[in-house]
């Protein structure tokens, strides 16, 4: 009875296993090989020098990591070609406090992308991201501006992929 009881749990849990594992959730047509990123425009006032270089940068890291397709530097040869423009960067307070004091700021950046898809149609699409996070009012933001555009990076990239694979 016991060896009935084993041979009926191994069948049971042999016939759930899994017959593949993939570690990313991203599926997209298998004529894309290459992608390229146009180092997005700037149009923000007060906005880091480097931002919109990091930001790029950010981009091309997420998608090589994230997936099998290549960077080219060559938009021609790429089946997917992406171009940004970063149109605002802001800090404004918010919870406010007794006094009109701010307890704490908000770091905004709103940018829009536009992906041109070459293969297997050609195709458009635009993506427009509209992200912050907020800070204690007290923390110096030269203290802190990296790691928080870092997050605040995170979290475009995040729609920018979300985007480009929720189609396929």
């Amino acid at each position: 009875m016991r060896y009935l009881f084993l041979f009926i749990g191994m069948f049971l849990l042999s016939s759930c296993w899994p017959t593949r594992v993939s570690f990313t959730d991203a599926t997209f047509p298998e004529e894309w090989k290459l992608f390229s990123v146009k180092t997005f425009e700037n149009n923000a006032p007060n906005t880091p020098l480097s931002y919109a270089a990091t930001l790029s940068e950010n981009v091309k890291d997420a998608i090589q990591n994230k997936t099998s397709i290549n960077l080219t530097g060559s938009p021609k040869e790429a089946q997917l070609e992406i171009e940004g423009v970063i149109n605002n960067y802001s800090i404004t307070p918010v919870a406010l406090q007794d006094g009109d004091q701010a307890a704490k700021n908000r770091l905004s950046v709103s940018a829009t992308f536009t992906i041109f898809i070459k293969a297997p149609e050609e195709d458009q699409m635009t993506v427009v991201s509209n992200r912050f996070v907020d800070y204690d009012s007290n923390t110096d933001l030269g203290l802190v501006e990296s790691t928080l555009l870092e997050e605040v990076n995170a979290q475009i990239v995040q729609d920018i992929i979300n985007q480009l694979f929720s189609n396929w």
